[in-house]
């Protein structure tokens, strides 16, 4: 059975995030949800995460709550089959063949470009409102119901 000392000797990833707004740290394992603690160094916010880490596991166990295992990078192959509109699958290739490289390093290039930006919402809606910002649709939409 595994208890206490298995799963505080397991490697858990740990997220270290400057806080603009109030100094100091936010130190996390994104493995263990809630799993937080703040400090004003790395050096404190480290013991005070390994204490929150002992507290969260300890109550786990005592309430029967599933523990996650650290996620490795070596669970994951590179590879996920993916099924997409035939309409999309003919533009990735026209625009792949365009830029003269495979389809599969044009989805990369694209995926890899979408992970590292921001997603700008509001060019999203534009392109789904064919050009119109969501605001202007709902204005529209209002003064068209009052009888504007």
């Amino acid at each position: 059975m595994k208890n206490l000392d298995f799963y505080l000797g397991l490697n858990y990833k740990i997220e270290i995030t400057k806080d603009e707004a109030e100094g100091g740290f936010v130190l996390s394992c994104p493995d263990l949800k809630g799993c937080i603690a703040c400090a004003n160094t790395i050096e404190t916010g480290i013991t005070m995460l390994n204490d929150a880490k002992k507290t969260w596991i300890e109550a786990a166990l005592e309430y029967g709550t599933d523990i996650p295992e650290p996620s490795l990078i070596d669970n994951y192959s590179g590879q996920f089959k993916l099924r997409i509109p035939k309409s999309l699958h003919k533009e990735l290739a026209d625009h792949s063949k365009k830029e003269g490289i495979s389809m599969n390093q044009y989805c990369l290039y694209l995926l890899s470009k979408m992970i590292r930006e921001p997603f700008d919402y509001t060019m999203w809606q534009r392109d789904l409102w064919g050009g119109k910002d969501i605001k202007e649709i709902s204005e529209n939409a209002m003064n068209y119901k009052a009888g504007k």
